[in-house]
Protein backbone atom coordinates (compact mmCIF):
# COMPACT_ATOMS: atom_id res chain seq x y z
CA UNK A 1 0.00 0.00 0.00
CA UNK A 2 1.46 3.37 -0.93
CA UNK A 3 -1.25 5.47 0.65
CA UNK A 4 -4.31 4.60 2.65
CA UNK A 5 -7.76 6.12 2.90
CA UNK A 6 -8.29 4.49 6.30
CA UNK A 7 -9.88 6.78 8.86
CA UNK A 8 -8.74 4.82 11.91
CA UNK A 9 -5.58 2.98 12.82
CA UNK A 10 -7.60 -0.21 13.17
CA UNK A 11 -8.82 0.17 9.57
CA UNK A 12 -5.25 0.85 8.43
CA UNK A 13 -3.97 -2.31 10.08
CA UNK A 14 -6.86 -4.35 8.67
CA UNK A 15 -5.85 -3.30 5.13
CA UNK A 16 -2.40 -4.82 5.54
CA UNK A 17 -1.54 -8.41 4.66
CA UNK A 18 0.67 -10.52 6.87
CA UNK A 19 3.51 -10.33 7.74
CA UNK A 20 3.36 -6.53 7.25
CA UNK A 21 0.35 -6.18 9.58
CA UNK A 22 2.29 -7.81 12.43
CA UNK A 23 5.37 -5.70 11.72
CA UNK A 24 3.45 -2.41 11.69
CA UNK A 25 1.59 -3.49 14.84
CA UNK A 26 4.88 -4.22 16.59
CA UNK A 27 6.30 -0.83 15.54
CA UNK A 28 3.12 0.87 16.70
CA UNK A 29 3.58 -0.79 20.10
CA UNK A 30 7.23 0.34 20.17
CA UNK A 31 6.14 3.95 19.55
CA UNK A 32 3.35 3.81 22.14
CA UNK A 33 5.73 2.34 24.73
CA UNK A 34 8.47 4.93 24.20
CA UNK A 35 6.90 8.19 23.02
CA UNK A 36 6.43 10.72 25.83
CA UNK A 37 2.86 11.57 26.81
CA UNK A 38 0.95 14.39 25.17
CA UNK A 39 1.02 13.46 21.48
CA UNK A 40 -2.17 12.73 19.54
CA UNK A 41 -2.28 9.35 17.79
CA UNK A 42 -4.22 9.59 14.53
CA UNK A 43 -4.38 8.85 10.82
CA UNK A 44 -3.14 11.68 8.60
CA UNK A 45 -1.61 11.81 5.12
CA UNK A 46 -2.45 8.12 4.65
CA UNK A 47 -0.32 6.92 7.57
CA UNK A 48 -0.25 6.57 11.35
CA UNK A 49 0.90 9.85 12.87
CA UNK A 50 1.78 11.03 16.36
CA UNK A 51 1.32 14.78 16.39
CA UNK A 52 1.49 17.75 18.73
CA UNK A 53 -1.88 19.30 19.56
CA UNK A 54 -2.24 22.84 18.19
CA UNK A 55 -3.03 23.97 21.74
CA UNK A 56 0.55 23.03 22.64
CA UNK A 57 2.41 24.08 19.49
CA UNK A 58 0.43 27.17 18.65
CA UNK A 59 -0.13 28.11 15.02
CA UNK A 60 1.86 26.25 12.36
CA UNK A 61 2.75 27.34 8.83
CA UNK A 62 0.04 25.10 7.35
CA UNK A 63 -2.44 25.22 10.25
CA UNK A 64 -1.92 21.47 10.79
CA UNK A 65 -0.62 19.79 13.96
CA UNK A 66 3.12 19.07 13.97
CA UNK A 67 3.94 15.45 13.15
CA UNK A 68 6.76 14.19 15.38
CA UNK A 69 6.64 10.49 14.45
CA UNK A 70 4.81 8.69 11.64
CA UNK A 71 4.61 5.13 10.41
CA UNK A 72 3.62 3.88 6.96
CA UNK A 73 3.55 0.65 5.02
CA UNK A 74 4.82 1.29 1.50
CA UNK A 75 4.85 -1.13 -1.41
CA UNK A 76 8.42 -2.34 -0.87
CA UNK A 77 9.32 -1.10 2.60
CA UNK A 78 8.21 0.34 5.92
CA UNK A 79 8.68 4.08 6.40
CA UNK A 80 9.37 5.31 9.92
CA UNK A 81 9.37 9.12 10.06
CA UNK A 82 11.32 10.83 12.83
CA UNK A 83 10.77 14.57 12.50
CA UNK A 84 11.88 15.05 16.09
CA UNK A 85 15.33 13.62 15.29
CA UNK A 86 15.58 15.50 11.99
CA UNK A 87 15.04 18.76 13.90
CA UNK A 88 18.43 18.35 15.60
CA UNK A 89 21.77 17.80 13.85
CA UNK A 90 23.20 16.38 17.07
CA UNK A 91 20.39 13.87 17.47
CA UNK A 92 20.56 12.91 13.80
CA UNK A 93 24.28 12.19 14.21
CA UNK A 94 23.73 10.19 17.38
CA UNK A 95 20.87 8.27 15.73
CA UNK A 96 23.13 7.37 12.78
CA UNK A 97 25.97 6.33 15.09
CA UNK A 98 23.68 4.15 17.20
CA UNK A 99 22.27 2.49 14.07
CA UNK A 100 25.77 1.90 12.67
CA UNK A 101 26.77 0.26 15.97
CA UNK A 102 23.88 -2.18 15.55
CA UNK A 103 25.57 -3.56 12.46
CA UNK A 104 22.45 -3.04 10.37
CA UNK A 105 22.34 -1.04 7.15
CA UNK A 106 20.71 2.38 7.55
CA UNK A 107 18.52 3.61 4.68
CA UNK A 108 17.57 7.12 5.75
CA UNK A 109 16.32 10.24 4.03
CA UNK A 110 15.96 13.52 5.88
CA UNK A 111 13.51 12.25 8.47
CA UNK A 112 12.48 8.89 7.04
CA UNK A 113 14.07 5.57 7.93
CA UNK A 114 13.21 2.77 5.51
CA UNK A 115 13.52 -0.98 5.97
CA UNK A 116 11.96 -4.00 4.32
CA UNK A 117 11.37 -6.03 7.48
CA UNK A 118 11.81 -5.79 11.24
CA UNK A 119 14.89 -8.01 11.02
CA UNK A 120 16.60 -5.20 9.09
CA UNK A 121 15.59 -2.50 11.57
CA UNK A 122 17.42 -1.43 14.72
CA UNK A 123 14.42 -1.44 17.04
CA UNK A 124 16.48 -0.31 20.03
CA UNK A 125 17.61 2.84 18.19
CA UNK A 126 14.08 3.52 16.96
CA UNK A 127 12.79 3.26 20.54
CA UNK A 128 15.54 5.61 21.71
CA UNK A 129 14.69 8.10 18.98
CA UNK A 130 10.97 8.32 19.70
CA UNK A 131 11.68 8.85 23.39
CA UNK A 132 13.77 12.01 22.84
CA UNK A 133 11.07 14.69 22.72
CA UNK A 134 7.93 15.63 24.51
CA UNK A 135 5.37 17.78 22.64
CA UNK A 136 6.50 21.04 24.27
CA UNK A 137 10.19 20.55 23.49
CA UNK A 138 9.44 19.46 19.93
CA UNK A 139 7.23 22.53 19.45
CA UNK A 140 9.99 24.79 20.76
CA UNK A 141 12.47 23.31 18.29
CA UNK A 142 9.95 23.78 15.48
CA UNK A 143 9.33 27.43 16.45
CA UNK A 144 13.04 28.11 16.69
CA UNK A 145 13.70 26.57 13.27
CA UNK A 146 10.80 28.48 11.67
CA UNK A 147 11.89 31.80 13.17
CA UNK A 148 15.14 31.51 11.23
CA UNK A 149 13.34 31.33 7.88
CA UNK A 150 12.86 34.42 5.77
CA UNK A 151 9.34 35.11 4.67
Amino acid sequence: MVSSNAVTIEQYLAELAEPRRSEISRLLELIRDNLPAGFIETMAWGMIVFQVPLEVSGPTYNDQPLAAVALASQKNHISFYLSAIYASKELTSEFQLRWANSGKRLDMGKSCVRFTSLEKADLETLAWAVSRFDPVRFSEMYSSARSGLSR
